[in-house]
């Protein structure tokens, strides 16, 4: 395949996008442009415009080629497509703004998304017009402009650069000054914020007014609509003006049939009109559009028989009418064709038609009335603007289809020349006659005819509206019977000016008969002429007419029988003798009156301008005739303004002498007129009329003489108003003088040339008089001067004709030169001089270099002298603006250097210090727009910076060379430094460009930094060594940093189109700074010291810009200051300190990154490594590049969405760095205070608490000063730390942590006691005691804690391959912190098993999370140990101030054995230790040790069947008081587990593996505790048998199969016991085994002596506080008991927990787990021992819970489960409990006791927060399922807390004690309203959530107070503080009841339920209680109660005595029966 490089085939467009699947293959997008280098058969080879270096190969028919120019053709050309540059643009644009407009979506700013597409939509649209090569010039200048206007949008809205435009095409900045670049870039967003048409708004210094632009209305006639006219009618639209009650337009006439179709069928669909020339004055009018409907035929519509059909007659219908005033600002705005409805009301009163239109407007609805049918019009309204030729050319179809244009009746605002007009308005408004005779009253029909002077009538000269013919007469509609008729019709008369001198008007009158000849007699007539005999035409005015008789007999042959006789009453004078035989007779009683309206541009009614005109008829009143010129109006004259002109001139060459002056002062008129904005167009005229039509060659003298004149005399006169107007005249005034001097010379040959330019000179100097003339004493005088200098710079186009640019340039320059040097204050003369020398600039004149040199120094004096006294900035830098145009676009063609410098001498200066001060000025305050000098506005800083700018851009090395080398002095060269330097700065510091002018700010960026590069040597030069200055020097270096820095230079942060146009056009320019700054720095030399530590923060600023190159030059800067200062001082410390300080404050704004700190370190070692000092200083480089590490973290934390958590762990790490390793106190105490922010932000006021403890502790209470500091005020230390107390009290109290808050108080109340402040002490004390209140009275909930791992290298640095211990938030479970870690880290993948993960897991590029619950150890066992410490004070001890977790991982060591997994089950302990305890700073901390214990099968075993034991215990003693059939699910399902287990191998199990011969032959060590496990299971039988007996007195009769099943289960059970242990068949001969039914009654209730036996017997005692576990026999479910305490196993030997507290475990309402009831035993081989390592993974969500160790029943059983569910609901079931009463049968019987029935509801309601009193009892209830643990159990919460919780309640009768030594059971339950019903159980299935949770922690079956979170159980504490008030044996605590009903009336409603305690040894019944201590908060240490006011009540009373005894009985018959039980079947071992 050969190549061949192309020739045209350069450039292109794909059109099928390629994806480069062939070898060298180019991939291409479509609508990708590509630049082509070569081809071979059907291939192209080239590169992609967008990607120019990535060459390759592409199939030619994918390409569009298209026309380009190739510059540099070979290896480097480039291609410029030959298009417009416009659509090139809007290509760009649009490939732009797609990738944008995707993300609008993405980002969810749909408003913005759908508008964006609309507009993309019309830009492609109009380029596609543009590029159809079909539009007219104008056409393609709107396209154009809208295109523009949209683009610009679209760039606004998107972020992007706004595009500088002249002409709708961007610009090139090379091409043009600043000054304009930055009035383009005003321009370009003005018009986006007005999107609308371009107008340009930038201030103009020589605005010429604009004319007013007219508006026309469209109007199309769609439809008519009637149904009973029947005859053909005539539509008469016109615009009524209802505020001056008048018709302001011409009439538009329609002509329908009698279908309503247009009688003309050639008008079928042009049925339209355009009403022209309407102000803008005329569209805010109260505008109406009038439809007046004249029908043509019988005179009466529904009588046939007036008149015969052959005789049609034009009679009045209806009117229509819509108000425009509503209608055309809509119009306005959207300039769309609209449709309206107009409805037509017919007249009730003929003799009203006149103003039947004003009726309807003023809603006179009695004067009109509406037909039956609905019908009138439909027509459509469209607002059009600009001239008439603009509206033809643009709507030229329109107007060829036969658009009738109706004109405004007189002339416009706006006065077209040479739009001819002589149209004479008539309008028929009334007449008188008499009756003559008939009865009736006539129907008169008027006949007007226009007759010529010959009596001819003219013809076509009648027009009744446009849009119809003209005719040749005109006849009026007929009034029904009425000799007063008021027509109120409009003719025009468009009379051909030729003929209408001595024409007349003649109007017949007849009287129509409705007979049936139907005829019209003739019975009058009247008449006017057109033109008076002076010339002058018919006034504008009302013309009462006389009315003449006649008849049809009557010949009108001779006209000028009746022309001789007056018309009208003003006529009578000019007719004195009238001739009575005349055969016309005027009738006396009879007239008739007209209105007439000229619109003419060739006849005039005005006396005075027809006397000009023929002043030759009378010289004599020559002057009377040229002062009475002053008195005609305005129209008048720029109709006749070409005659006037030419009778003016003639005048004056008739006599100069004698008329010269009164000609002069009239052309002054004449020209002073036109520049009124109605005549504006008439301007053009007069220029025409001078340079073609001016015929005057001597005028020149006079008019040179009179201006002289005037000017000579402006000194003396005091009224100066002539003298003014002809100031104002001097244009046009040169343009006579100079087209009259020309005129003279051509004729003459060029004779007294010199005469004339004398009288020039002369002329000047006159002109320099008036200018020198003092007017600080004359304002009239000021004025004069005013518009001397207004008028003064528009003659020197003129003179340019006639003189050279030099002698023009020399008068302009004297006559400028003469004004006044001195600026007076107040005085506006100053803006007028310079607003005339601005226009001078602006003139041709100015653009020659020549002029220039002559007039430059001149404006430039001016310009200096406003400058340095701060006057007129504003005029000033627009005359600077224009300078540097000029001069920068003549700079292409020819040297301006001397121009140049001659603005560098002059104006550089003084634009540096007029800068400095508007810079200063704009920081402080914004002028008022508007005022003068508003030297603070934006505006006018922008100015003078693109001014100082402009020039800097313009000077070269020679005008800085001579600039640097012309300073008299260095002091005067440093100011000249420190000014440019501070300038600069301000300008990048202020912002004077907005962000989007991205061209703009590239420029001036370019243009600084070659200005420093010029001035840097001189700094260098003259300001170092010996002569060093620090200023001058320290500006640099802050002007270099902050240009580095600035914004628009970051090229990172550009689109890579944009970074590549800008490296292409500038480079980098950061980088080019960047070499300045360091060859600056290297020769300091010695002085380098000077800038340390002041430079190291802003030098840092700079290399951590993102540019490798900027920080390969600027970090070994610091190494150059560690080494200057380790020269001067020994040590670095300064720039270590000032270092960390700023790194951290530049890292935080988001400066720096991982490479930088990379960068950082290499460079800096690497220089370090050659110095003496390299171990600090490597040192150094460590801590720092360790800091950037953390900053770099905490940044990326903070800036992201990142959780509470990371931004926590993030602060505290960077915090404890600043502390422990470069010990920087203020930045760790920030970082205090910031750490502190994020918890309050999210309620964490404990951790709060904690952080700003760690700066209290800083403080001392001293009275030392302190600054101000973050946002603490100057204060003293103690202040501060007191402040800072309150604070932490504060917070400690918000998070209910009052026992940290108490030592503060104490400390307050300290310093307080020692100042004698009580007033705040009492506050401080009060507060303490607030906070014992609330330790016992409010709710506290215990949290759960969770260790957590992140393992590899994706964590941040401060998690990374690290553990931590979390405290999780109030109600948070293992699930739910899972998965807000999961949410924390979404690409973190959980990790499945709990053992320690490798190296390969630990350097991965990925994220690992190990999640479970670990148990607390607290610190404080001596608290816990305390009896007498109330539960709700032992809880907080338990979650606070914890440094120490543990967690149990369970294994099998060894062979395992299938049949029974006991055998080789082992515990893993592992216990963590943190570096900081729980809660603190954060709400997790690092792991800091870890220690491991292995736990045996045996103690295994021991702990989980004793926690078993204990957790039946607690239901037993709960229940064995239970109602009768009340809710014992609990009861139930936790017996069927323990007891089917035990049947199905549980206590089997246990037996198998450890009472084998073998193991105990193999394990001797282990008898004791083989021992102890005996004791355990035999304590397991006996306590099920009480068990049994609870259930079955309790049981629901429809479980009674449940019960019979388990009593069943419970013989194979204690059999199988009694085989391996004979010894208690011995033990008890009198008592062989019970049959089933005696079960029952062997084990009855609890005796006291029986539960010490008990005790004896547990090695783990009685109950679980916090947390404990359940063996097997619990299927694997974790037991909650609630806050009862109990002691722990002997591994912990605390000697607190060695006591049996079961009352309080009842008291406290504990309850056990839902789930760990309903579970049944499964078969060994499906244990929890069998499942250990199988935690299942949080991807199987899917998969039965069966797989995932659900705890629900096996399917044998699960029957019971179910009808457990199925009972009645505890609303339909009994409330009250059963008692055992004593009867002589011996049998047990039972008695109703009530209880709350909400206590049993508790079980099976929906897991809810208990703390919310919103919900129902049964929602009250906690439950967090855990589907990882091997026996997950679904955990529940403690009893609920309602608002009587700690309140001790007594019985209602007296109070009875117990006797010393007796144990004292307390029922406490909820307390729900008196009357409330118990809430009703949803029915909702036990079993486990399908959530799988990360694996927790698997703990091993313990003790329950240890805190172990046990693999087989799997769950952590409820978090819910003791309900308990802590009642304790021995201190019961009484509180008198204030019920003072009985307690059978009690019993018989749904009570609070007092605390009940029975004896269970004495047989007496209950006794008075003994005063003991009592140290519960419901009274104080040492008081005792007062007794029930209750019992003293009872004294006395029968009733209650009767219920004492029936009570002790029950009491006694029940104690005795449990005495029994446990005598008969359990005695010692």
């Amino acid at each position: 395949m050969m190549w061949t490089p192309t020739e045209e085939e350069k450039y292109g467009v794909v059109i099928s996008s390629f994806r480069g699947s062939v070898p060298q293959g180019l991939t291409l997008e479509l609508g990708e442009t590509v630049h082509i280098l070569e081809k071979s058969e059907g291939w192209y080879r080239g590169s992609s415009i967008k990607h120019p270096n990535a060459k390759g190969i592409f199939p030619a028919n994918i390409i569009h080629l298209k026309k380009a120019t190739v510059s540099n053709r070979g290896q480097y050309e480039t291609v410029v497509p030959v298009e417009d540059p416009l659509v090139t643009e809007v290509t760009s644009t649009l490939q732009e703004w797609s990738s944008l407009w995707k993300q609008l979506y993405v980002k969810h700013k749909i408003d913005l998304f759908y508008k964006l597409r609309h507009v993309m939509s019309e830009v492609i649209d109009l380029r596609r017009q543009l590029l159809s090569g079909h539009l007219t010039q104008d056409q393609v200048r709107e396209v154009k402009r809208h295109l523009t206007v949209r683009l610009d949008w679209g760039n606004e809205h998107l972020g992007l650069d706004l595009v500088p435009r002249k002409e709708f095409e961007a610009v090139d900045s090379e091409q043009i000054s600043v000054s304009d670049l930055y009035k383009m870039h005003l321009s370009s967003r003005h018009n986006v914020q007005q999107s609308t048409n371009q107008v340009d708004t930038l201030r103009q210094r020589h605005k010429e007014p604009r004319a007013p632009i007219p508006h026309h209305l469209l109007l199309n006639l769609k439809s008519f609509t009637h149904s009973n006219i029947g005859e053909d009618v005539d539509l008469f639209f016109s615009l009524y003006d209802m505020r001056e009650a008048r018709q302001i337009s011409e009439r538009f006439m329609v002509r329908l049939n009698k279908n309503g179709g247009p009688r003309n069928p050639e008008k079928l669909e042009r049925l339209c009109a355009l009403f022209t020339d309407l102000s803008s004055k005329d569209v805010k009018r109260d505008l109406h559009l009038v439809v007046h409907v004249i029908r043509i035929g019988r005179m009466l519509l529904n009588d046939s028989r007036k008149g015969p059909p052959h005789i049609h007659y034009r009679r009045p219908y209806g009117c229509a009418v819509l108000s425009l005033g509503e209608v055309l600002p809509a119009l306005c705005e959207n300039r769309d064709e609209k449709d309206f409805v107009m409805k037509v009301y017919m007249c009730n009163n003929e003799n009203e038609w006149f103003q039947i239109h004003e009726n309807i407007i003023r809603k006179t609805s009695t004067k009109y009335s509406t037909p039956s049918s609905n019908y009138g019009l439909i027509v459509s309204l469209q607002l059009l603007r600009g001239d008439m030729e603009q509206i033809r050319r643009e709507n030229q179809l329109l107007l060829n289809r036969g658009a009738a244009v109706t004109r405004k009746l007189g002339f416009p605002d706006v006065i077209i020349p040479g739009d001819v007009r002589n149209d004479l308005y008539v309008t028929l408004e009334r007449g008188d006659f008499e009756r003559g005779g008939k009865s009736v009253q006539k129907n008169i029909e008027v006949t007007m005819h226009v007759l010529y002077a010959d009596g001819e009538n003219l013809r076509d000269c009648v027009s009744l509206g446009a849009g119809e013919p003209p005719r040749t007469q005109y006849h009026s509609f007929v009034l029904y019977h009425n000799n007063s008729p008021r027509w109120g019709e409009l003719i025009k008369l468009p009379i051909p000016i030729d003929r209408f001198r001595g024409s007349h008007l003649r109007f017949e009158f007849r009287h129509c008969s409705t007979k049936d000849k139907g005829e019209k007699k003739l019975f009058g007539f009247s008449f006017t002429p057109l033109m008076r005999d002076d010339g002058t035409t018919l006034s504008d005015d009302l013309h009462e007419l006389y009315v003449y008789k006649c008849d049809e007999n009557s010949t009108f042959n001779n006209h000028a029988l009746y022309l001789g006789l007056p018309c009208c009453k003003d006529d009578l004078s000019g007719c004195p003798n009238i001739p009575s035989s005349l055969i016309f007779q005027r009738s006396p009683k009879e007239t008739f009156c007209i209105s007439t309206q000229l619109s003419s541009t060739k006849l005039t009614q005005n006396v005075d301008l027809l006397a000009l005109l023929k002043w030759k008829s009378h010289p004599d009143r020559i002057l009377d005739i040229l002062g009475r010129l002053r008195h005609v109006s305005g129209e008048e004259i720029v109709k006749f303004l070409q005659d006037i002109l030419d009778t003016l001139f003639v005048i004056l060459d008739d006599n100069t002498e004698k008329y010269g002056l009164l000609v002069f002062q009239s052309l002054v008129f004449i020209i002073n007129l036109l520049r009124d904005s109605k005549y504006f167009h008439f301007r053009p005229v007069l220029d025409t009329y001078i340079q073609k039509h001016f015929a005057g060659a001597l005028a020149y003298r006079e008019l040179i003489r009179c201006l002289k004149w005037y000017m000579e005399r402006s000194a003396d006169l005091v009224r100066q108003d002539h003298i003014q107007e002809a100031m104002r005249a001097l244009e046009n005034l040169f343009k006579f003088i100079v087209q009259s001097r020309l005129l003279f010379a051509r004729s003459t040959g060029g004779l007294e040339e010199e005469q004339f330019r004398c009288s020039i000179h002369e002329l000047f100097q006159s002109m320099r008089f008036v200018l020198s003339l003092d007017t600080r004493s004359s304002d009239t005088l000021l004025f004069t001067q005013a518009a001397l200098l207004s008028s003064f710079p528009a003659i020197f186009e003129e003179l340019l004709a006639m003189f050279s640019v030099t002698e023009v340039a020399e008068f302009v320059r004297g006559t400028l030169s003469s004004l006044p040097s001195t600026l007076h204050l107040g005085q506006s003369m100053d803006v007028v001089k310079l607003q005339s020398i601005g226009r001078t600039v602006d003139c041709r004149l100015f653009s020659y270099p020549e002029a220039r040199r002559i007039l430059l120094p001149v404006v430039l004096h001016h310009i200096h002298l406003h400058l340095r006294q701060q006057k007129e900035l504003l005029v000033c830098s627009g005359i600077l603006s224009s300078i540097f145009s000029i001069i920068k676009s003549s700079s292409t063609e020819v040297d301006v250097g001397e121009e140049v410098q001659m603005l560098q001498e002059s104006l550089l200066d003084v634009l540096l210090q007029t800068l400095l001060i508007i810079m200063s000025k704009s920081q402080s305050q914004e002028a008022v727009r508007g005022q003068r000098c508003p030297q603070c506005t934006a505006e006018i800083t922008g100015e003078y910076v693109s001014c100082l700018l402009s020039l800097l851009r313009l000077m070269s090395d020679t005008h800085y060379q001579h600039l640097l080398h012309n300073f008299q002095s260095k002091e005067e060269l440093k100011e000249f430094l420190l000014k440019i330097f501070c300038v600069f700065r301000n300008l990048l510091k202020l912002s004077v460009f907005p962000p989007d002018w991205t061209v703009m700010r590239l420029l001036a960026s370019n243009i600084i930094v070659t200005t420093v590069q010029y001035v840097c040597p001189a700094v260098h030069k003259n300001f170092c060594e010996e002569d060093f200055d620090f200023k001058v020097w320290n500006s640099y270096f802050s002007l270099a940093v902050l240009f580095i820095n600035q914004p628009s230079l970051q090229l990172e942060n550009f689109a890579a189109g944009k970074r590549r146009r800008i490296l292409d056009k500038y480079g980098d320019m950061r980088v080019m700074m960047t070499y300045e700054l360091f060859n600056m720095w290297q020769n300091l030399g010695e002085h380098k010291y000077h800038f340390i530590p002041g430079m190291i923060g802003p030098f840092l600023g700079v290399s951590l810009v993102p540019q490798p190159e900027v920080r390969n030059i600027m970090i070994p800067i610091f190494h150059d200051m560690m080494d200057c200062e380790q020269r001067r001082n020994g040590n670095f410390k300064q720039v270590e300190a000032e270092l960390i300080d700023k790194l951290d404050s530049l890292v935080s704004e988001g400066k720096g990154d991982e490479n930088y700190r990379e960068l950082f370190s290499l460079l800096l070692l690497e220089k370090i490594e050659q110095e003496t000092w390299r171990e600090p200083g490597a040192s150094f480089v460590t801590s720092v590049t360790r800091l950037m590490e953390r900053l770099l973290d905490y940044r990326d934390c903070m800036k992201g969405e990142e959780t509470e958590n990371k931004k926590v762990g993030c602060t505290v790490n960077l915090m404890n760095f600043y502390k422990s390793e470069i010990n920087k106190e203020e930045m760790y105490i920030r970082y205090i205070h910031k750490l502190c922010d994020l918890h309050l932000q999210a309620e964490s006021y404990t951790e709060a608490a904690f952080t700003l403890l760690l700066y209290w502790e800083t403080l001392q209470w001293e009275d030392r000063s302190l600054r101000e500091f973050l946002h603490y005020p100057a204060q003293s230390e103690w202040q501060r730390k007191e402040s800072l107390s309150r604070k932490i009290i504060h917070y400690f109290n918000k998070g209910k942590c009052w026992e940290y808050g108490i030592p503060l108080c104490r400390e307050l109340a300290a310093q307080y006691e020692k100042l004698y402040d009580y007033q705040s002490l009492s506050w401080i004390l009060k507060m303490e005691s607030s906070y014992y209140d609330h330790i016992m009275d409010q709710q506290r909930l215990e949290p759960e804690f969770f260790r957590i791992g992140f393992y590899g290298k994706k964590f941040p640095f401060f998690l990374r391959n690290k553990e931590f211990v979390c405290r999780g938030h109030d109600y948070e479970r293992l699930e739910a912190f899972q998965q807000r870690m999961l949410g924390e880290f979404p690409q973190a993948i959980a990790m499945q098993h709990l053992n320690h993960p490798d190296d390969t897991i630990l350097q991965s590029d990925s994220q690992y999370l190990q999640i479970y619950a670990v148990t607390p150890l607290p610190d404080t066992p001596r608290v816990l140990n305390m009896d007498q410490v109330p539960e709700r004070i032992k809880s907080f001890y338990r979650v606070n101030n914890v440094r120490r977790f543990r967690y149990d991982r369970p294994f099998h060591r060894g062979a395992r054995d299938k049949d029974n997994e006991f055998k080789s089950l082992w515990i893993e302990r592992s216990t963590l230790t943190l570096s900081h305890s729980l809660p603190g700073i954060s709400c997790w901390f690092e792991v800091q040790k870890r220690e491991l214990v292995e736990v045996s099968p045996l103690e295994n075993a021991l702990q989980v069947l004793g926690n078993k034991t204990q957790e039946l215990r607690a239901l037993i003693t709960q229940y064995q008081h239970h109602n009768l059939h009340g809710n014992i699910n609990l009861l139930s399902m936790c017996l069927n587990g323990v007891i089917d287990a035990a049947v199905n191998g549980g206590i089997t199990r246990y037996q198998e593996a450890f009472f084998d011969k073998d193991y105990i032959t193999q394990h001797p060590e282990d008898a004791d505790k083989i021992g102890q496990l005996k004791e355990l299971m035999l304590e397991q039988v006996h306590v099920l048998g009480v068990g049994l007996a609870v259930h079955e007195r309790c049981v629901h009769p429809e479980m009674r199969p449940l019960h019979k099943k388990l009593v069943d289960q419970f013989q194979v059970m204690r059999s199988s016991l009694y085989q391996e242990f004979p010894m208690l068949e011995k033990m008890n001969p009198s008592c062989p085994p019970l049959p089933r039914s005696n079960i029952l009654l062997s084990h009855g209730a609890l005796n006291n002596d029986s539960m010490r036996m008990l005790h004896r017997h547990s090695p783990l005692v009685v109950l679980s506080s916090v947390r404990h576990s359940s063996s097997s026999l619990s299927s694997h479910a974790s037991s909650d008991t609630g806050t009862t305490p109990t002691a722990v196993d002997s591994e912990t030997e605390d000697p607190y927990t060695m006591q049996m507290l079961l009352p309080h475990s009842l008291h406290a309402g504990s309850i056990t787990n839902v789930s760990a009831l309903s579970s049944s035993y499964t078969s060994p081989s499906s244990s929890s021992l069998s499942s250990t390592h199988s935690a299942p993974s949080q991807l199987i969500n899917s998969a039965p819970s069966s797989t995932r160790g659900s705890p629900s029943l096996p399917d044998k059983y699960r029957h019971s489960r179910d009808l457990v569910m199925l009972l009645p609901a505890p609303r339909d079931r009994p409330s009250s409990a059963m008692y055992q009463t004593g009867t002589e049968s011996g049998q047990v019987v039972f008695q109703r006791c009530v209880y709350p029935r909400a206590l049993f509801q508790q079980v099976l309601g929906p897991c809810k927060p208990c703390s919310d009193p919103n919900l129902s009892v049964a929602e009250k209830v906690l439950a967090a399922p855990s589907s990882w643990s091997l026996d997950s159990g679904t955990r529940e919460s403690l009893p609920f807390l309602t608002s009587h919780v700690g309140s001790v309640l007594t019985p209602t009768g007296p109070t009875r004690g117990l006797t010393q030594g007796h144990y004292s059971l307390h029922f406490d339950a909820f307390h729900p309203s008196v009357g409330d019903g118990a809430p009703a159980l949803p029915t909702r299935s036990l079993r486990k959530s399908p959530l799988h949770t990360i694996p927790a922690s698997p703990t091993s079956p313990q003790s329950c107070l240890d805190g172990s979170n046990s693999p087989l159980s799997g769950s952590a504490s409820s978090g819910v503080s003791s309900l308990s008030e802590g009642t304790f044996p021995g201190c019961p605590d009484v509180t008198p009841s204030t019920d003072p009903r009985t307690e059978d009336q009690q019993s018989g409603c749904f009570q609070h339920y007092p605390p009940v305690r029975y004896s269970l040894s004495d047989p007496n019944g209950l006794e008075p209680p003994k005063v003991q201590p009592c140290r519960s908060h419901s009274a104080p240490n040492g008081v005792t109660p007062p007794r029930s006011p209750s019992g003293e009540h009872d004294e006395g009373n029968p009733e209650h005595d009767r219920l004492r005894r029936i009570r002790r009985n029950c009491h006694m018959a029940k104690e005795q029966a449990a005495r029994v039980g446990w005598d008969h079947n359990v005695g010692k071992p």
